[in-house]
């Protein structure tokens, strides 16, 4: 009996054809907004915490602030070491400094940023080597001229085909033997290209590019198994302690824990997805609404087929099922039409806002389910009601 009801109402869908279409119109559109915006809001969810795993997991980085209006005092390597010493949790700790320069090689130049640090700093970010090696102790400790190139300041130099480990380049005036090439890193903090960067260690950046000895911020990475909360309050307290902050003079520096960033950022996406699906839903109760109307028609156009059945012996219940299985069916259509409208329009919006395509099973089902029982909430009144006609009155129907 229910797949004679479910072809039947097949017929009758196909009977109206545009008029199905139209109706369908506001389920597709409904669910289609709602699992883009949720696939979007994975997205840029994602493509967040990449952007937060480039800065490392377990760390905290570390930079001085202004305070007072007055000048900002740098951290010097003996900080670094003693927070890597004395301060129990703590694994790594490596400073960096930056500055600008122009890039040439073989007649080429390119301009980047020059980083300053150690095998330490690039473990504790996490940084891999694709090509080549990492800096070795002795070129740390005597701060050569060696340097690992980012793939863009790989690219913009080199021939794709040439590897540059070995080869010769320049940074302003100072020359350089390339020793290995990093990993494609994206965009990191702040909207900078982590990829248009030239590592070097750090005494080789500080002596010839900087001139001093201070550290522009350094970042320390704790084993997660100690409670961040101490290994902060331990580490406020050893740098107010070497930087001579006395009684209630405050911080002259800042602390970022990536792993609380990582998750306040993904509450906050994870929460505005949620919000622009539930207002993206609303247009799914139109649609119900126009599901519940059309087929308010379709028995007032169906009076008389209804009271032929009901003359011949075909139960309230049979009828009641007929018309609520062609709203089920209307509306798990239209949820199928639009699942793949938003799965088309989900990888086109990826590629344009330039964030992974992430799909999402749970939400496509659920999806998909609440469609189909729009059909069984807004289709059940005017099943019933195409139930309880008088066959005789509806006989008399014209």
């Amino acid at each position: 009996m229910l797949g004679a009801t479910f072809l039947l109402a097949l017929r009758e869908i196909r009977r109206h054809l545009m008029r199905s279409i139209l109706t369908t119109l506001g389920i597709i559109i409904g669910v289609a907004a709602v699992v883009t915006m949720v696939t979007l809001g994975n997205g840029v969810t994602a493509s967040v915490q990449e952007e937060i795993s480039s800065l490392g997991s377990s760390n905290f980085i570390v930079f001085p602030v202004r305070v007072d209006q007055g000048p900002t005092r740098p951290f010097e390597l003996e900080d670094v070491e003693a927070v890597e010493q004395q301060i129990a949790g703590v694994e790594v700790a490596a400073g960096n400094v930056g500055a600008s320069a122009t890039a040439f090689y073989n007649g080429q130049d390119w301009d980047t940023r020059v980083t300053g640090a150690d095998s330490k700093f690039l473990e504790a970010q996490s940084i891999q080597v694709t090509e080549g090696r990492r800096f070795s102790e002795s070129e740390e400790t005597s701060g050569q001229n060696v340097c690992l190139l980012g793939t863009k300041v790989r690219d913009s130099l080199f021939l794709p085909d040439v590897s540059p480990v070995g080869e010769q380049m320049r940074l302003g005036d100072v020359p350089c033997t390339v020793i290995g090439v990093l990993e494609e890193r994206g965009q990191g903090g702040g909207g900078a290209d982590d990829d248009d960067a030239v590592f070097m260690p750090l005494k080789t950046v500080q002596r010839r590019f900087r001139g001093n000895d201070s550290i522009d911020y350094f970042v320390l990475k704790y084993d997660a198994a100690y409670a961040t909360s101490v290994i902060q309050e331990s580490l406020i307290g050893l740098l107010r302690e070497r930087r001579v902050l006395q009684g209630d003079a405050p911080n002259d520096f800042n602390i970022i824990d990536t792993a609380q960033v990582n998750d306040a950022l993904g509450a906050v996406t994870g929460a505005l997805t949620a919000m622009v699906a539930v207002i993206a839903s609303i247009s799914l109760l139109v649609g119900g609404i126009g599901i519940m109307n059309i087929m308010l028609v379709s028995v007032t156009e169906r009076t008389r087929e209804i009271g032929i059945r009901l003359a011949i012996g075909a139960l309230a219940s049979e009828v009641r099922l007929q018309f609520l299985t062609e709203a089920i069916v209307l509306c798990a259509l239209g949820g199928l039409v639009g699942l793949l409208l938003a799965f088309v329009a989900s990888i086109s919006l990826a590629g344009v806002i330039d964030v992974p395509f992430v799909f999402d099973p749970t939400i496509n089902i659920v999806s998909f389910l609440f469609a189909a029982g729009m059909g069984i909430v807004f289709g059940y009144y005017p099943a019933r009601r195409a139930s309880e006609l008088d066959p005789i009155d509806a006989l008399r129907h014209e």
